[in-house]
């Protein structure tokens, strides 16, 4: 098996003379929470959409396994079992739980889709509520429907911008422990970005710090949390 299942190699996004991004290297390797931080506008959506392959590189390539991906779109990228959600939910507000992750599962091609709707919403806890309207969830069940979507066909690699923006406490460390059981129980790697320190450093095993599209910081939590840059630049009390 290959030690990285996913991989960035100097990846760059220039806008005339703003670098959004500019010679990136991240790995994940499988079975990982990779926890990405960094101020506003660092560029961590950035890189996210350039894995992705919602933005164009300027340089850079980007593998998923073996396979070179550079070149692919965002939809031959999906259906090799790169995933992602995003800052603000896709979810159908007017459409009952499990009538749109069955829509989502047959959209990726899956011969099953109820089967595998069906196996998403229970690892979420979602199975009870799979013929409510989404717009009657509450947010945080949202939130977990949102990753649903992001979860049918089974993908290797999933993306998560933000996926606790908006929860409570509570909220945030259930979706918390959602994610930590998914990398052992459905073999899923997970590159997260997140703002909320405590559950960054609280399940990830890697965490890397961005600082004006560059990386500044790259290792095991204690050691980042413990860096005196990163802590001077963004963590402050909450370091």
């Amino acid at each position: 098996m290959n030690e990285f299942v996913l991989r960035a190699e100097d990846v760059a996004i220039h806008y005339g003379g703003v670098r959004a991004v500019d010679g990136v290297a991240l790995t994940l390797r499988h079975g990982q929470i990779h926890g990405l931080i960094g101020p506003n506008g660092a560029g961590k959506s950035t890189i996210i959409d350039a894995i992705t392959g919602r933005r164009r590189l300027t340089r850079g390539r980007v593998f998923l396994g073996e396979q070179d991906v550079t070149a692919l779109g965002v939809t031959e990228r999906r259906q090799l079992g790169l995933s992602r959600s995003f800052q603000r939910t896709s979810i159908f507000n007017q459409m009952p739980v499990r009538k749109q992750v069955e829509l989502a599962s047959h959209m990726m091609g899956v011969a099953d889709s109820q089967a595998d709707a069906d196996a998403v919403l229970k690892e979420l806890e979602l199975l009870a509520l799979a013929d409510v309207i989404a717009e009657d969830l509450g947010y945080g069940e949202q939130r977990r429907l949102d990753l649903a979507l992001a979860l049918v066909g089974r993908p290797k690699v999933l993306l998560l911008d933000e996926p606790m923006a908006g929860l409570s406490v509570k909220e945030s460390l259930d979706l918390a422990k959602h994610l930590k059981a998914l990398t052992s129980r459905w073999d899923v790697s997970v590159l997260l970005v997140e703002h909320d320190m405590d559950v960054v450093f609280g399940i990830s095993d890697v965490v890397t710090v961005f600082e004006l599209g560059r990386v500044i910081a790259n290792g095991e939590p204690a050691a980042v949390r413990a860096d005196p840059r990163v802590r001077t630049a963004y963590l402050g009390s909450a370091a």
